[in-house]
């Protein structure tokens, strides 16, 4: 570890020579490249400066102990200063090697969101509803800027599809685990015997996906434009402002049709397909690293029941975690850093596991 520690500090120095270099400074994309460089790794420098300090701390006390002429006052002040430094020692010694883990290089990205009702008719789009208040009321919680990108409501006002875009410092590192079924117990409003049904609904979380991540050739998509609907299908604009575009390859779709403006839809189903194919991309590369993904915190499959919202007993059972809160209408109010924190607390376990066993 602190040879690992070393290098990165001298990589640190150099990003710190490169951004006072006035060639360097004359270049845009450099500048920026090693400004995030430098913010990844002052984290870190700045932990190894403190774990520096104690460890001269340490020497300079126990130097005291080995000393003949050292006074007994003297030497029972360096005994409780050593015993205190020992203590901060192994907690900065934890704390770095948390900071040394693997970071996903998406989790500074925004997200683009998918919810989509799933088993359960009419009831899943109610629930579907309430997820999308869950969110957008936890991004306005963190202070993130949420946009609907393209939605469809059900005929009773529930959500059959919405797709939203979330900006925010940090946004995908943590929505990335609420990929995957939600499943809802509850007597739906559309029941009159009030017997318990379970519906679920689908969230898939993805990062968003810059230009320079997928490069799309303009040859490779179908372009169609369409007039907008609403509930039932019927049309709401005689004019052709939904887009609809078909990636080749990969047979991909993507229709948006919020926006009155043509060109502003095709932006927005842009944006999406260029997430989607990132997403695709992910996956792929994931799997040739199968063996890996067993220890990670589930699977990431939008086919796994990750969380069930039991309403009876105002329960949230978080499936992965084994984690369950007796307060389901703050969780739907948006207070899901509960389960986030446990969540990313169990992957780090998992991350920590597998660096200990690759330095072992």
């Amino acid at each position: 570890m602190i040879q690992e520690l070393t290098e990165l500090k001298k990589k640190y120095n150099a990003v710190l020579s490169d951004l006072s270099d006035p060639d360097i400074t004359s270049d845009p994309q450099k500048i920026k490249r090693l400004a995030k460089e430098r913010s990844d790794l002052e984290p870190i420098i700045k932990k190894y400066d403190e774990y520096l300090k104690i460890t001269h701390d340490l020497r300079e006390s126990e130097s005291i102990l080995s000393d003949p002429e050292s006074e007994k006052d003297l030497i029972r002040l360096a005994e409780e200063e050593i015993l205190n430094l020992h203590s901060q020692k192994e907690k900065v010694e934890k704390e770095l090697r948390l900071l040394l883990l693997p970071k996903d290089p998406n989790d500074d990205k925004n997200v683009i969101l998918e919810i989509r009702a799933g088993a359960g008719g009419d009831e899943a789009s109610l629930f579907a509803q309430d997820l999308f208040r869950m969110y957008s009321r936890f991004a306005e919680k963190k202070r993130w800027k949420l946009e609907v990108m393209n939605s469809s409501l059900s005929p009773i006002r529930g959500i059959k599809e919405i797709i939203i875009n979330i900006r925010g410092n940090g946004a995908y590192s943590q929505l990335k685990y609420e990929s995957g079924v939600h499943r809802v117990q509850r007597v739906p409003q559309t029941e009159a015997s009030g017997r318990i049904h379970t519906s679920t609904v689908t969230v898939a979380v993805l990062p968003e996906a810059d230009d320079v991540d997928i490069q799309i050739d303009p040859k490779d998509l179908k372009i169609e434009a369409f007039s907008a609907s609403g509930p039932g299908g019927q049309s709401v604009n005689r004019n052709y402002t939904a887009i609809r575009i078909t990636h080749k390859p990969s047979n991909i779709v993507v229709s948006c049709q919020d926006e009155k403006s043509q060109h502003r839809n095709k932006d927005r189903a842009l944006k999406i397909l260029r997430s989607r194919l990132l997403d695709v991309a992910q996956r792929k590369q994931q799997e040739a690293i199968a063996h890996n993904r067993k220890s990670q915190v589930g699977t990431g499959e939008r086919s796994e029941k990750i969380r069930t919202y039991n309403f009876p007993q105002s329960r949230v059972t978080d499936h992965r975690a084994n984690m369950t809160l007796h307060k389901l209408e703050n969780v739907l109010d948006g207070e899901l850093s509960e389960f986030i924190q446990s969540l990313t607390n169990l992957q780090q376990t998992h991350l920590m596991e597998m660096r200990t066993q690759t330095e072992s």
